[in-house]
């Protein structure tokens, strides 16, 4: 199996990931690096908006990232590479919700898998174990009571 993946679409489909956190491409990286080892699939991930100078390819095991530069955006990346497949795209998946992409994939003869659908998929895999369990939430009362003591140990207070 071949995948195609327009990554900064399909980061906010899983849960415990957002587009906001610094980490968030590498920690789509290491989902798709234990999905890939589980299902045996290539992937290709791109994400858009890289600098100038930092726009290259880098492999992670299985998965081909590919940091597209600013002047250009991940659909034009993944629609110039699904043309460049020719006849193999049928051989290949995409995975993104992004209309025109799904529209050249379909005519190019690649299978179409909407990020919501994939991101469901990860979480079926084996991949779940990288995924957080639940989003970031504050600290409930117990955890909050807990540092109290930790941070007030050494002050002559009854801590821990």
């Amino acid at each position: 199996m071949h995948i195609l993946i327009d990554g900064h679409n399909l980061i906010p489909k899983i849960p415990g990931l957002s587009l906001r956190d610094i980490d968030d491409e590498q920690r789509l990286l290491e989902i798709l690096s234990a999905y890939a080892r589980e299902t045996r699939a290539s992937i290709e991930v791109f994400f858009d908006k890289a600098p100038p100078t930092q726009a290259r390819k880098r492999a992670f095991g299985r998965v081909q990232a590919h940091f597209v530069a600013a002047y250009t955006t991940a659909d034009m990346a993944i629609i110039k590479r699904l043309h460049a497949l020719g006849k193999n795209a049928h051989n290949w998946a995409i995975v993104s919700s992004d209309l025109v992409v799904q529209q050249n994939a379909r005519a190019c003869g690649a299978a179409v898998l909407p990020s919501e659908d994939f991101a469901r998929r990860l979480r079926v895999s084996s991949a779940p174990n990288l995924l957080p369990e639940k989003p970031d939430q504050p600290p409930d009362d117990d955890e909050v009571d807990y540092w109290l003591r930790v941070f007030q140990k050494g002050k002559g207070k009854d801590a821990l």
